[in-house]
C-alpha cells in the first residue's frame, strides 16, 4: 500500500519545553540541523494524539491549508539522563522511539481573531475539516492556529478523532454531526462552506486517505488496552472518514445553522 513520503530524523537536542501545551511539547533540534515542535509518544493522550496530528494534518495539507511539515522523529534514551526537571524527565523516557514532528515556524504568532482577519474560503476549509475530523480544539481560548509570514497555519490536531479512546463504541460516531462546531474560533468568517465542499470531495479521494491511513506508523497502533488490530483500526479511520465525506451536507448544514 502506498505511504506519504514523510521523512524520519533523529532528535539530537532537547532545546525547552513550550509550557503553555497541556502535553508539554517542546523545541528540538534534529539531525538535520532543522528545529522542530517535538510531539511526545509518552505525554497524556500518547500515541493516539499522535495520529489524530498525523491524520489531521494531512488531511489540512491535502485540501491547501497551510501546515509546517510533519516528520517522524526518533527519540533514544539519553536524553532523559541529563533532564534535571523530574516531569520532563518522565516525559522523555516514556517517549523513547518513534514520535512526531513539526518543522518549528520562527517568529510565528498565535492567531488572535481580534487582531487578524480571515478569508473566508480558508476559514470555511478549517471549519469543515474540524468537523470532519471531530477536532474539540479550535475555539477562541486555544486557537491552535497560527500567523507566520502573512499567512494562516494549521497546527495542532491532536484533540480529533475522539472516537478513538474507546474503540468498542466507535461505530456509533459513524452517523454523528459535531454539535460543538459551534465554539470554533473561525465559525464567524467561514461563510464559503457549500463552496470548499466540492474540494473537500476531489481532494480527498479514497486513494488519498488510504494513503494517510497507512503512513500511520504500525507502533502507534499498538495498545494494550485495545481490542482492535492494527489493521482494524485503520479500516475504522478509513470508514470514519469515508462517512464523514458522505455526509458533507449535513455537517455544513450544522455549522452554519450554528453561525
Amino acid at each position: 500500500m502506498n505511504t506519504l513520503d514523510i521523512r524520519t530524523v533523529n532528535v539530537v537536542q532537547y532545546i525547552k519545553p513550550l509550557r503553555e501545551g497541556g502535553s508539554l511539547p517542546a523545541i528540538v533540534k534534529a539531525d538535520d540541523d532543522f528545529l522542530y515542535v517535538l510531539k511526545f509518544r509518552g505525554a497524556g493522550q500518547g500515541k493516539k494524539a499522535l495520529i489524530s496530528e498525523l491524520i489531521g494534518g494531512e488531511l489540512a495539507r491535502a485540501i491547501g491549508l497551510k501546515i509546517p511539515e510533519l516528520v517522524f522523529m526518533n527519540l533514544d534514551d539519553s536524553f532523559s539522563k541529563t533532564e534535571p526537571d523530574e516531569e520532563i524527565q518522565d516525559l522523555l523516557k516514556f517517549s523513547v522511539g518513534l514520535n512526531l514532528g513539526l518543522h518549528f515556524l520562527s517568529s510565528a504568532i498565535t492567531f488572535d481573531p481580534l487582531v487578524t482577519t480571515v478569508d473566508a474560503i480558508t476559514a470555511s476549509k478549517v471549519v469543515l475539516l474540524d468537523s470532519i475530523i471531530s477536532n474539540i480544539d479550535r475555539t477562541v481560548k486555544n486557537t491552535n492556529l497560527l500567523h507566520w509570514n502573512n499567512e494562516l497555519w494549521v497546527i495542532d490536531n491532536g484533540a480529533s478523532f475522539y472516537f478513538h479512546h474507546n474503540w468498542a463504541t466507535w461505530e456509533n460516531h459513524l452517523t454523528r454531526t459535531f454539535p460543538l462546531i459551534k465554539d470554533h474560533v473561525l465559525l464567524p468568517q467561514a461563510t464559503k462552506l457549500k463552496e470548499v465542499a466540492e474540494l473537500f470531495q476531489s481532494s480527498l479521494t479514497d486513494e488519498k486517505i488510504a494513503k494517510i491511513v497507512h503512513t500511520i506508523p504500525e507502533d502507534w497502533l499498538q495498545h494494550e488496552s485495545d481490542d482492535l488490530s492494527a489493521d482494524e483500526m485503520r479500516q475504522a479511520y478509513t470508514r470514519y472518514l469515508k462517512a464523514k465525506l458522505a455526509m458533507i451536507d449535513s455537517l455544513i448544514k450544522e455549522a452554519e445553522d450554528a453561525r
